[in-house]
């Protein structure tokens, strides 16, 4: 039988997760997977340089299918950034609905610390680059060294966000995952309002004032 040719790279992560699904591991070899689904063993390389790697894009496909999802709306481009994360959080979260099995199998394991997980570096790299184009605004420090701090904590601080989410989503066996639901707006709706920086701004700017005064409290 003639080999298989036009193997994308959707293919193979299609084939992998039913893979997987049917056999509770990780195929033995790219062999035997190319046999199996009768390609050439080459043009798996083409792709992917082992089965981790599939592991770790199918993840961030799952994020870039959300952004696709996303930008279709003319109204998510309008939306100030706390609407913004909630709709992608809301949008992938259903993504990660729709291929439960998969999750779970690839996360059984480590569902203690999610951060350890290698099919995780990819998705933490493209959503904390989102996080930041979000331009979620910042306290003005005006200083560089401050200001960098305060930018990787935002990030780093809503990685953190996402994999708790993802470990409540796991746990959750309410109907639809409608806990989930309520986890996702109740914490984003939290951290934004603990992120007003109005209250804060105006008490920096009143001390920046008695400094600058030199006011006399005695």
């Amino acid at each position: 039988m003639a080999r298989k040719k036009n193997i994308n790279k959707d293919t193979l992560i299609s084939w992998y997760m039913e893979f997987v699904l049917e056999n509770d591991h990780q195929p033995k070899s790219v062999f035997s997977f190319a046999k199996e689904n009768n390609f050439e063993e080459a043009d798996f390389y083409k792709f992917f340089g082992s089965f981790d790697a599939i592991e770790e894009a199918i993840f961030s496909e799952f994020f870039n299918h959300t952004i696709k999802v996303l930008e279709k709306s003319d109204a998510y481009k309008n939306y100030d950034p706390r609407n913004k994360l909630l709709s992608f959080y809301f949008t992938f979260f259903e993504i990660l609905t729709a291929n439960r099995s998969y999750v779970v199998y690839a996360l059984e394991n480590a569902q203690k610390d999610l951060k350890k997980l290698k099919c995780l570096k990819s998705l933490r790299t493209t959503y904390t680059t989102y996080v930041e184009s979000l331009n979620i605004e910042r306290i003005d420090l005006k200083q560089e060294t401050l200001e960098k701090i305060q930018n990787t904590t935002i990030k780093e601080s809503s990685w953190i966000h996402l994999v708790i989410t993802m470990k409540f989503w796991l746990d959750d066996v309410s109907p639809s995952f409608e806990k989930t639901d309520i986890f996702i707006e109740k914490s984003i709706n939290a951290r934004f309002d603990l992120m007003d920086i109005k209250p804060l701004q105006s008490i920096i700017d009143f001390g920046k004032f008695i400094l600058k005064e030199k006011v006399n409290f005695n």
